[in-house]
């Protein structure tokens, strides 16, 4: 099997094309700079077009039969015009189905768990709810798995929950931060659940997908088997740094107001709502989350922190 994997040197795309070709796919994989792709057995690095305009993915596409489209706007450093959104994230999605239609055998579009719901949600996440996306992220998300179902071509769409590992950006890198400090947090009390993903089970759901023929034309809800407490994050990072977790218990109210003195009351919502993914249907077709949260978490401190390219 040939794949294309774009967006090769993001924080997915950095460990999920040498577990690919240890695994025995051949991988091109597309990057803004392809000379920090490490080329090896089963690696062939290339150039992505710029995905700001128009894109000619000719060159990346000869001879594949699979495509794993991974490039996208995601933890975007300040805000952005919805547009660039719009043209990054939905636009050059459907460019590329455009250009492979009739060519490969199935495209696996990296989404996300954000075109299906926002920062929190009361009831457990499942497929089966109408995608209810909040912000432009999201949004922009779903249009883009709209544009591929309709494109004619064959496809998979993932949407994972955060992803964690090595190299971790966003909020689960910031948490790391947090846990890394030696005084004692007042996360003790935040037993709300929130799902996560392990970059190891994304990795085997990707090569799950594209071997099994049960998910052609189908959207799966991708995290860890069980969701995790905010106070079992923190205390598994510890841990993975040989600490004990030292965490006390503290009021909801009073975390807020240390939130808002730090300026940071806008995440109120993503440390202390409730987030939780059901995913069976995939595990249904035979794929196994085999990392559990805490211990992959445990792990992600030990390993040394990949560069992000």
């Amino acid at each position: 099997m040939r794949m294309l994997v774009t967006g090769a040197t993001g924080f997915i795309g950095q460990s999920l094309v040498p577990a690919l070709a240890r695994k025995g796919f051949f991988v091109r994989a597309a990057a803004r700079d392809p000379s920090r792709i490490a080329a090896g057995p089963n690696i062939e690095p290339v150039a992505m077009p710029d995905l700001s305009g128009p894109a000619d993915w000719s060159v990346a596409l000869e001879d594949v039969s699979h495509i794993v489209h991974l490039a996208g706007i995601a933890h975007a450093p300040g805000a952005l015009p919805d547009d660039v959104y719009t043209r990054i994230n939905t636009e050059a999605v459907a460019e590329l189905a455009g250009q492979a239609k009739g060519k490969i055998e199935r495209f696996v579009l990296m989404s996300s768990v954000r075109a299906q719901a926002g920062l929190s949600s009361p009831t457990t996440i499942t497929e089966a709810e109408t995608p209810a996306p909040t912000e432009i992220y999201g949004r922009t998300k779903l249009e883009a798995e709209r544009r591929l179902s309709e494109s004619g071509i064959d496809f998979t769409v993932l949407r994972p929950a955060v992803v964690y590992g090595p190299g971790v950006k966003g909020n689960i890198a910031s948490l790391a931060t947090i846990a890394k400090t030696p005084m004692p947090l007042p996360f003790g009390g935040l037993d709300n659940r929130r799902s996560l993903l392990s970059i190891d089970n994304l990795i085997g759901a990707v090569a799950h997908v594209v071997q099994t023929e049960e998910t052609r034309n189908e959207t799966y809800l991708v995290a860890d088997a069980e969701p995790i407490s905010v106070a079992g994050m923190v205390a598994a990072m510890r841990e993975g740094l040989g600490r004990p977790p030292q965490l006390v218990k503290m009021p909801h109210r009073a975390i807020r107001r240390l939130m808002k003195s730090f300026g940071r009351e806008a995440d109120w919502e993503r440390v202390c709502g409730t987030f939780e993914i059901d995913p069976a249907k995939l595990m249904a077709t035979g794929w196994k989350p085999e990392v559990e949260s805490a211990e992959g978490i445990r792990r992600m401190m030990r390993e040394p922190q990949k560069p992000v390219l």
